[in-house]
């Protein structure tokens, strides 16, 4: 899995300046994700900065104080720069191009990406990096079709972790689980719930799920008696960890950062911390064992 997080991001496009012509005066952003890289682009640049439909009507963005003695009248920007965040398919910046084909034949207009694949180097004029697939990004993870490749806590993820005194084992995380607000909503779909929630709290928690619409394919949840079996066994990461490699998934997205880590390593595959906002990535031991059981499993297969 191939991630970028916004500092990536920003530490990508900074070091590759250079890249851009130095004939560029203006900025133009592709919605949605291509108006962050884009926007960053131009402030590193000092340029003025529009995004696409603005573009195409003749509108520049407001750029404060700073650059107000330096903006010109539209009509006098001749080098464009139309940006993307990633290129995979191109769909995104064709589409950018037949909207802009003849539309001002005085202008000169590029075309961009800061990351790309390189089966899609050919439809851009330049890009910052190359990153190939698998591949997520921090700014839109949460709304990639990835997700079904992916599994999840609900805990710390989807919602907050309930507190020491809601945690009762009773009515009081009963309560909990009922009425807790979401944290995070992805839009797309969920390849598989993993929790530590007990298993005789399915109903409640699929309950929640459908409320707040929170699509998954598959919940799997601890089938232990209660919490005092939950407690004894001390297995939260490992639990996960084995999900995690039996569904061959992507990446794991966790909010505990011990659990990332041991999730990691056990399953030899990268963890997402929510918490801290990091990638978590197995040690050698960890990497080597994920091997080693996938050597396994295609044998027995035979």
């Amino acid at each position: 899995m191939n991630y970028r997080s916004i500092e990536d991001l920003n530490h990508t496009i900074t070091s590759n300046l250079s890249k851009v012509p130095l004939e560029i005066d203006l900025i133009v952003g592709v919605p949605r994700s291509g108006l962050l890289a884009a926007n960053l682009l131009a402030l590193h640049l000092n340029l003025p900065f529009t995004d696409l439909e603005g573009y195409i009507n003749g509108r520049l963005l407001q750029s404060g104080e700073r650059l107000k003695s330096y903006i010109k009248p539209f009509s006098e920007y001749k080098n464009v720069l139309v940006v993307e965040d990633s290129i995979w398919s191109g769909s995104s910046i064709l589409n950018a191009k037949s909207k802009l084909n003849g539309l001002y034949p005085e202008k000169k207009t590029l075309y961009t990406a800061v990351y790309a694949v390189a089966e899609a180097v050919d439809k851009i004029d330049f890009y910052f990096e190359i990153c190939p697939g698998p591949r997520i990004f921090e700014w839109n993870m949460m709304h990639h079709d990835l997700l079904e490749k992916c599994c999840f806590d609900i805990d710390g993820v989807l919602c907050t972790d309930p507190t020491e005194d809601e945690n009762d084992d009773g009515p009081k995380y009963e309560h909990f689980l009922e009425n807790v607000e979401p944290f995070f909503r992805p839009s797309k779909t969920i390849g598989y719930l993993v929790t530590n929630r007990l298993e005789k709290y399915r109903a409640l928690t699929e309950d929640w799920l459908s409320r707040h619409n929170v699509k998954y394919n598959h919940l799997i949840m601890l089938d232990l008696p209660d919490k005092a079996a939950r407690l004894k066994a001390n297995n939260h990461g490992g639990f996960k960890a084995s999900v995690y490699v039996e569904k061959e998934c992507y990446l794991f997205i966790e909010s505990s950062m011990w659990q990332s880590k041991q999730i990691a390593d056990l399953s030899g595959k990268p963890v997402y911390c929510t918490d801290e906002r990091k990638m978590v990535f197995p040690n050698a031991l960890g990497k080597s064992k994920f091997l080693l059981r996938k050597v396994i499993k295609k044998l027995i297969r035979r």
